[in-house]
């Protein structure tokens, strides 16, 4: 089953969404009490959508979705008025009381944007990856005085210029010393 975060300051709000979206069988949901919560679950777990309402404990939902990956998307569900507040374009919103339909009609339609965002965002480096990289760097610092920028910019300038990819040329790096 799909996985979506809950974020509400309200318990009851966040307890009942949760058990409508599990009970109709459309998501497995995760819950969160602030946006700095959120913001870890989406990385951790790698979940692309939320349904918050307007403000969090910490946060509102529109400051909360910038700091989100971009293939993320955000349903809030508020009072009309809140909404009208909310200039992100990019945010979807529902007015509460929102029906049971149209909350699971919402949901799933954002489970299939976040599917279509995640295949046109470059697949993430794995940890050994960036660990591979990130000391390649460190040895162009350290050997040619370069700053971590002019490093990075000489590993992506040789990868394009070879046609390889940047962990290939940050592995030649590493055993060329």
């Amino acid at each position: 089953m799909e996985k979506v975060i809950v974020a509400f300051e309200n318990d009851k709000s966040c307890w009942r969404i949760k058990e409508l979206l599990e009970n109709s069988g459309t998501a497995s949901c995760v819950v969160c009490k602030s946006a700095d919560q959120v913001k870890q679950a989406v990385n951790k777990l790698h979940i692309t959508t939320v349904v918050c309402g307007y403000k969090l404990a910490d946060e509102s939902a529109e400051g909360l979705f910038d700091d989100l990956p971009t293939s993320c998307a955000m349903l809030v569900v508020a009072v009309q008025s809140l909404l009208d507040l909310c200039q992100n374009e990019d945010i979807f919103k529902l007015s509460s009381p929102v029906s049971k339909g149209d909350l699971i009609a919402s949901v799933r339609m954002l489970l299939q944007v976040g599917h279509r965002l995640e295949r046109f965002i470059k697949p993430r480096r794995s940890e050994e990856e960036q660990a591979i990289i990130r000391q390649a760097k460190e040895v162009l610092m350290e050997r040619h005085g370069m700053t971590e920028a002019q490093a990075h910019r000489f590993l992506q300038k040789r990868s394009m210029d070879s046609g390889a990819k940047l962990i290939q040329t940050a592995q030649l790096v590493l055993e060329g010393t």
